[in-house]
């Protein structure tokens, strides 16, 4: 991993760089054939199902807040967000989070926001310093997998990205005054059940990217995806899950998602792609959804099993307290299948859906949501024609 580091001086976050790790090149992108399966026509569920689940996990507080211009010193704003996080209580999360992935027994899952937190006790970003902090505090991945062994449920993962890496001056304490340095690096993660056999990772940072400014330096935003070959009943997949921009930074986010259509283009296999994709599925936000379907040859599982539901995903409390208020969709299960040509497009074999995480008795023990977005899990069941291949 490449590292650039610059001098804080109490005002300016040190930036370190992030990886890409896939090789992968660009064709135009395959037209999602298959004949289209409504929910009135939906087959049972079999053996030859393959159920998939996409989870953001909330990273426990405002990110960009922090960069948000402000008379407040920076190493204050960042203890105020490293409280916050805490607050979140991911650990409690976690748990709650692992019953639903045993309740439902994916054979993958995709996973957003998936930050690993680090202290440096030297505290010496503020001084333009080289050491990097490598003193865990709060990993969600090693506790949401701690949190599935618990229960039984063997989980390893398949494939991650590296994304924004941001090493910033932290006040621990007053009087005396002392700083140290908090570190944040975000991932987005694949999740295999270990009963599924997994090859050819792959992942990759965008390079379409949003810049902010701290302290009138900028800072890039860095989102990314990774994917998997995944070989359920018979039938191998590549599964991917991603997390785009914001809708506030629309052409960015559109850039990203043009991005890895491109990547997936000469995929020969069944594409599953989930994530967060910040952009809402009524297209009343940015036309990043449309273009997924249109120009990437995807279909909507959601849309397949339920036609006339929303199915809301986001946005729950981001303090995790509180009734639900979803309004949008944007956390979302997208097939493309290059198999069995046919004049129209939908998902061979049907569908089956379900939002998670949503519902009041859903909350964690301390009546926490689990994340600031709900869930979403789809069973797809696989045509015979194609189940035996």
């Amino acid at each position: 991993m490449t590292t650039r580091r610059l001098a804080a001086l109490l005002l300016f976050p040190l930036v370190l760089g992030a990886c890409a790790d896939a090789a992968t090149t660009t064709a135009p992108a395959a037209s999602a054939g298959a004949a289209i399966a409504r929910a009135d026509r939906l087959p049972s569920a079999g053996a030859r199902g393959l159920t998939v689940m996409t989870r953001n996990l909330f990273l426990g507080g405002d990110i960009f807040g922090v960069a948000a211009p402000s008379p407040t010193p920076l190493p204050v704003r960042i203890a105020q967000f490293w409280q916050t996080v805490l607050a979140s209580n991911f650990p409690e999360r976690a748990g709650t989070i692992a019953k639903e992935i045993g309740d439902a027994s994916p054979q993958l899952v995709g996973l957003q926001e998936v930050p690993i937190y680090r202290i440096d006790p030297l505290g010496d970003a503020a001084v333009g310093g080289t050491h990097p902090a490598t003193v865990v505090a709060l990993d969600f991945l090693a506790t949401l997998q701690d949190s599935l062994a618990a229960r039984g449920l063997c989980y390893h993962v398949a494939s991650s990205d590296l994304l924004s890496d941001i090493e910033m001056p932290m006040v621990a304490s007053v009087s005396p005054l002392r700083l140290v340095d908090l570190r944040y690096t975000d991932r987005d993660v694949v999740l295999a059940r270990c009963d599924v056999p997994t090859s050819d990772p792959r992942s990759g940072v965008y390079t379409a990217r949003l810049t902010v400014g701290v302290s009138g330096i900028p800072v890039s935003v860095l989102r990314g995806w990774a994917s998997t070959l995944a070989t359920v009943g018979g039938v191998t997949y590549r599964f991917a899950t991603t997390h785009l921009e914001t809708d506030g930074s629309p052409a960015t986010q559109l850039a990203q998602a043009r991005e890895l259509i491109a990547v997936l283009a000469s995929e020969p296999h069944p594409v599953v792609l989930v994530g967060d994709f910040n952009s809402a599925a009524d297209g009343s936000q940015t036309p990043t959804y449309g273009v997924l379907l249109s120009e990437g040859g995807f279909v909507d599982a959601w849309t397949e099993a339920h036609p006339h539901d929303p199915g809301y995903t986001s946005s729950l409390p981001e303090s995790l307290f509180g009734a639900p208020t979803l309004t949008t969709r944007i956390d979302l299960v997208l097939v493309r299948q290059n198999f069995h040509a046919s004049s129209a497009a939908g998902i061979v074999g049907g569908v089956h859906a379900d939002v998670i995480g949503e519902e009041l008795g859903d909350r964690t023990p301390s009546g926490r949501w689990p994340s600031d977005h709900a869930g979403v899990v789809v069973e797809l069941n696989a045509p015979k024609a194609i189940a035996k291949r």
